[in-house]
């Protein structure tokens, strides 16, 4: 194929404007949907994981290539369908790097919301040609004009250069499928140059190894070539080289512009990484590509298995699954109370839910996670800077001079007429105010620095709630910020818990162990002596309950005789009680820190 008649572009868009419908609508418009099921009426084609079919959300960006007759002349696209959501736009970015051009979709119904704000400035970023799709238009009662009026003031586009579009009943595809072959450039780059590739992402094949899936720039790539990649000189032998249809199939060589994958029996996971490149080992490229700036997870979490002989099998798992995700990060760890495991990161809470769901389905694991918490900035006496995100790792308070936490800069797109209740709770939050923009009569974007910690659990559902689902969010880190963070210890019958312990801002610290406290005096089971539960800083105790002892009749056997034969009974059971509680364990369920730490 010449390259002349390549387009390669993605689809951006917020979560659920329909950018998986889109990219059902260009299969459909293709030769490869004839080929594959001439009947068929399923949807999210693209979408080949059950968590993204069950959600109805894209988690990782899906390559394909389409076949297309256009004015008696053959085209090839290369499309990627991506994630809309925020947790995901390390996927985004790398999918705009190995493209020349963005389809960017909005959805009339709502408008242009925080992520499609974001997306439009990472392809500007990119340098890529942007189409503007409205989409949704066969929904009624909606307010195309408003629609309109958002997308030229955040492109600065005419109208005329807008597509209306229906990704559900198939209206505008066609005109969509002209302006890309239109507008969208071909790709650049001379075959006779060396080899210059770039991995944009990877998977595990338990049969072949990994499978590198590659953007070729320069050069091209075939069976049997040897190859080096760059970043760390290993040098491969190609065994198998394809493109991506519905299913990978495999191909003579990869030329420029080409999108597609190779094998080389490679069985170290870490060996490849994305953002590398690829060129040919006796004539290598004299520049590797720049790659993708490092990623910074935002939330941290531990994930422990719950059978400690699955230690190994959990590290083998989690290595596969980083190739298929390059923002997930994670290190080994030991705890007291859950025994061996790893501290992992990631962009968000959803990427922690989605994390942890694909590697109990993929991979069977049997997980425990505990209680997600972000990294702390913690300046000492002797001016050492520690980043801390496990409490574990917290250093004794009279070392600390300072401690600072991660701060947000979000953008929150909301009606005008739930400005207020947003501004409350952003208050309740600790949000600081920055501006307000009016992106119409009745849309408006509020600008707040939040503490990261504050924003994690449940800030995105309780603004979908006092704004009745209408808003949308987006943020980035900005920096770190002075705060009074605590270390608070969960102790039970005097012993600390540390998967339990947490890190808090001073005068929330009181309020989050009492909850953490009354949730474990529901759920240990009481013993034959009192338990003590305690929420401590340091020395101080800030918070206790009490696990009430059992009792056992020991009079029962007494149908009569002296008193002193009862007192004597009930002092020889108060002494064995005392010895009891000296050595007694108090074992916490299973069950007990799943409820905690899901939580």
């Amino acid at each position: 194929m010449k390259k002349e008649n390549i387009r390669n572009f993605c689809i951006i868009a917020h979560i659920d404007h329909g950018k998986t419908t889109l990219s059902d609508r260009f299969i459909q418009a293709s030769d490869l949907f004839f080929k594959i099921n001439e009947t068929s009426k399923e949807t999210q084609l693209l979408d080949s994981m059950d968590l993204e079919k069950e959600r109805g959300i894209t988690i990782k960006s899906h390559p394909i290539r389409l076949q297309y007759e256009i004015q008696g002349e053959t085209y090839i696209f290369q499309i990627m369908d991506t994630p809309g959501h925020v947790d995901f736009s390390y996927e985004v970015s790398r999918s705009l790097a190995a493209c020349e051009g963005a389809i960017l979709l909005i959805d009339v119904s709502q408008g242009v919301e925080a992520q499609t704000v974001a997306n439009t400035y990472l392809a500007m970023e990119n340098n890529l040609v942007i189409i503007p799709v409205l989409n949704k238009i066969d929904l009624k009662n909606v307010n195309i004009e408003e629609a309109y009026q958002e997308i030229t003031e955040l492109l600065g586009v005419s109208r005329e250069e807008i597509i209306q579009a229906s990704a559900k009943d198939g209206r505008g595809v066609p005109e969509i499928i002209q302006a890309v072959k239109d507008l969208i450039p071909p790709p650049s780059g001379e075959e006779t140059k060396p080899l210059k590739a770039l991995i944009f992402d990877s998977h595990f094949d338990m049969y072949i190894g990994v499978v590198a899936h590659i953007r070729v720039f320069d050069g091209s790539i075939r069976k049997g070539m040897k190859i080096m990649l760059m970043s760390n000189h290993e040098t491969f032998e190609v065994e198998e080289v394809g493109i991506f249809k519905m299913n990978m199939q495999p191909v003579e060589e990869l030329g420029v512009g080409e999108v597609g994958y190779f094998s080389a029996l490679i069985r170290e996971p870490h060996i490849v990484t994305v953002g590398d490149t690829v060129t040919e080992s006796k004539n290598p490229t004299p520049m590797a590509l720049p790659g993708y700036r490092k990623i910074m997870p935002m939330v941290f979490s531990g994930l422990y298995p719950i059978n400690p002989n699955d230690y190994d099998k959990l590290k083998d798992s989690l290595e596969k699954l980083k190739l298929n995700d390059a923002s997930f990060i994670f290190e080994p760890e030991t705890s007291a109370a859950l025994g061996y495991g790893f501290r992992c990161g990631f962009l968000g809470l959803l990427h922690l839910e989605i994390v942890g769901e694909r590697l109990r389905r993929e991979y069977e694991q049997e997980l425990i996670t505990t209680s997600p918490s972000v990294i702390y900035r913690v300046t000492q006496y002797n001016n050492e800077v520690l980043f801390i995100e496990n409490p574990s790792k917290f250093p004794d308070r009279s070392k600390i001079k300072m401690i600072e936490e991660p701060i947000v800069t979000a953008s929150i797109i909301t009606p005008t007429e739930f400005i207020g209740p947003v501004m409350e709770l952003s208050k309740l939050k600790r949000g600081q105010y920055k501006n307000m923009e009016y992106l119409s009569e009745v849309r408006a974007t509020l600008h707040y620095d939040f503490p990261l910690s504050e924003i994690i659990i449940d800030f995105y559902d309780q603004l979908k709630s006092v704004t009745k689902g209408y808003a949308s969010l987006d943020y980035e880190f900005s920096g770190y910020k002075p705060e009074k963070i605590v270390l608070v210890n969960i102790l039970v019958n005097g012993t600390p818990v540390d998967a339990l312990s947490f890190m808090s801002i001073e005068e929330n610290a009181g309020y989050k162990g009492r909850m953490i406290l009354e949730k474990l005096r529901k759920l240990i089971p009481r013993q034959m002596f009192n338990i003590a539960l305690q929420a401590s800083i340091g020395g101080k105790i800030i918070a206790r309950e009490n696990i009430v002892q059992l009792r056992k009749d020991v009079l029962a056997k007494c149908y009569g005789g002296d008193i002193t034969r009862k007192r004597k009974l009930l002092e020889k059971q108060k002494e064995g009680k005392k010895r009891m509680k000296a050595i007694g364990n108090v074992e916490i369920p299973q069950e007990a820190f799943m409820s905690i730490l899901k939580n």
